[in-house]
This record gives structure tokens, sequence and C-alpha cells, in this order.
């Protein structure tokens, strides 16, 4: 697809290549399961496809950078756990040692949802809690965005994690 390498998220475009037969049962699925892309979306994707790919080396090291930034952060704080993310633009981190503790206003984290609310009121990070996609207890980040948001998000999380009891 081109969401990812070419920031055109939103724009719903992919392609597939291999064998002639899955291909064709791919496209029958496709097309009995979405509408198809407008004109401008393909043309777009085809710009960025065989316009100048320089820029990708770059784009690549950076999100790199970010994701090592984040995920290092997180598993620098006790009760988290953060796997290196395989591709896209999210990690996606263990909460299970934040569950059972306290909040300062004295509320219980009983849950991934808890804490991201908790993250979201106390310290002003927004993460999406593992549940959404029937994976608790854990949270996702985005790291698409600047380093030194990420800094600041970091040490936010970490903040309203050393408050918990």
């Amino acid at each position: 697809g081109v969401s990812k390498a070419y920031a055109m998220t939103g724009w719903r475009i992919g392609y597939a290549g291999g064998p002639r037969d899955l291909i064709k049962a791919m496209a029958v699925v496709q097309s009995q399961a979405t509408s198809c892309p407008s004109s401008v979306s393909q043309a777009a994707s085809v710009a960025a496809l065989t316009g100048p790919q320089e820029f990708l080396k770059e784009r690549t090291a950076s999100f790199q950078r970010r994701r090592d930034l984040v995920v290092n952060g997180l598993n620098a704080i006790a009760g988290l756990d953060c796997r290196v993310p395989e591709g896209a633009f999210y990690t996606f981190s263990g909460c299970a040692g934040m569950l059972g503790k306290v909040t300062p206003s004295g509320k219980k984290i009983e849950t991934d949802t808890d804490f991201c609310a908790y993250l979201l009121d106390d310290a002003h990070v927004a993460v999406v809690p593992g549940s959404a996609f029937g994976l608790s207890p854990f949270f996702r980040i985005s790291y698409a965005t600047s380093e030194a948001e990420l800094k600041e998000a970091l040490t936010r999380i970490a903040d309203a994690c050393a408050r918990l009891s």
C-alpha cells in the first residue's frame, strides 16, 4: 500500500503481486467487500510509486529513530513491556504491570482501558487500549510525530506511572 511509506493514510490504496489464481481470488473478495478507489486516489498512488524515491531512506531512518526512542523509553518504565514493532509506526506495549495499582485520586487500574484513561487524564497523553484490538492488557502509541513530542510524552508517561501506588 501507499499509506505508510508515502504518507497517504486514508487514501486506502493497496496493491499485490503473486500467483495469478491467488490475485484473481483476492480481486473477487475485494470487489464484494469494498467499493472502487477514486480516480484521484489512483492517480496519486501512481505518482507516488513512480516519482522520486530518494526520500524513503531518510524517512525510514527517521521512523526507526523514533521507534527506538519510544520502545526504549517505555521499557525503562517499571511495569511496562514493549517489543520492537516490525512495521507501521505504532508500538504495542504491555501494561500488565500497572494493573492493580492505584492512581493518586484513589482509582484502581483494573484494565488497559483504565490505564489509558489515566494517562489521558493525568499525563495528557493519548494512547489506545489494546482491548480495542482484542489484545488486553496492552496499549498502542503512534510515533508518527516529532522526537521532541515523543520525548515529552515519554516523560509524562514515566511521571504518571511513578505516581501510581
